[in-house]
Parts: structure tokens; sequence; C-alpha cells
């Protein structure tokens, strides 16, 4: 039988727990995430920001939180506006392929990952307030040469983005 969850600090977006001797942070009042898959005319969007933790900007998929600003919010309408927010394109269908976990050792936090169809620029995009995002709408062939680039320019890599390279790591 499991030792129960003890919550050892709670913050607006996340809670740092422990479970018998095992530490590990969540997401706080049931907020979870959405990730968009957006690839269009052999391209695909994604999105780079600073990141607090990491201390530099990263390079991801367009993701955003789901239940945040409204409680129950459906995933699938956060996912289409963080899409539009972000990269300044709007899904004409969002299929959802599944829930995941990023870090499952130390986050319990999940993500519902979508893959936006019938793509529409509406804008910009960059995020709302003061987010500086920056769009990438990038080739699918040479991926992981761009991803090298960007690595050698120093940005880190979201985890995510295995999903574009995968194929080729086992290639």
């Amino acid at each position: 039988m499991a030792a129960p969850e003890e919550i050892m600090w709670e913050g607006r977006f996340i809670t740092a727990k422990r479970r018998g001797r095992w530490e590990y942070v969540g997401r706080a009042r049931g907020i979870h995430a959405a990730v968009i898959l957006a690839v269009d005319d052999g391209h695909v969007l994604l999105v780079d920001q600073f990141r607090v933790p990491l201390g530099r900007r990263c390079i991801e998929l367009p993701a955003g939180l789901v239940g945040d600003e409204t409680e129950g919010e459906d995933a699938m309408i956060a996912a289409k506006r963080e899409l539009e927010e972000e990269t300044g394109y709007l899904p004409g269908r969002l299929e959802a392929v599944g829930q995941f976990y990023s870090s499952p050792g130390m986050v319990s936090e999940s993500f519902t990952l979508f893959r936006a169809h019938d793509l529409m620029k509406t804008g910009d995009g960059g995020g709302v307030g003061n987010e500086d995002i920056r769009v990438h709408r990038v080739p699918l062939a040479g991926f992981a040469a761009q991803v090298a680039r960007w690595r050698d320019e120093g940005y880190a890599m979201d985890v995510k983005l295995l999903l574009l390279l995968g194929s080729g790591l086992i290639g």
C-alpha cells in the first residue's frame, strides 16, 4: 500500500509533494497542459520563449495550461486558444492524440497532445501580455539539422521535440 501524499508547499501554479521518501512536484488546483502538434504543408509550427528554470530560451511545441484561468476548462478549447495566441494560426480541426507525462519520476503533471489540422493564419502570434514568444515555421525535411543549429546557438530543447526527431534517431 502506498504512503499517503503530503503537501510540503503550495504556490499558485505548482505544489511540492512527498509520498514516503519520494519528493515530486505537480500542478496546483488540477491544472494540466495542452500541447499542440501543428504540421502544415511539410512545415511544423514551433515556438521559443525564455524559460526561467533553464535560464535561457527553449524551442518547444506550442502549449498552454488548461484550467489556470477557468476551472474545469476543456483541454481542446485551451489547445485551440493557445495555438492561435502563440503562433497566429487557428486550427480548423483538433484531434486528441492522448495524455502523456514528461518526467514521471519528478513531476506528476500530464499533458494532452493534440494534432492540429487545416491551419489558417490569423495573426502574428507571440503570446499575450509579456510572454515574448517567437514563432518558427520549420520544414520537416532537415528538422534534425535545424535542431542542431539551435543547440549551437544556445537554445534548450523541449523533450517533446523527440516526437519529430524519433524516426531519425532509430534508423
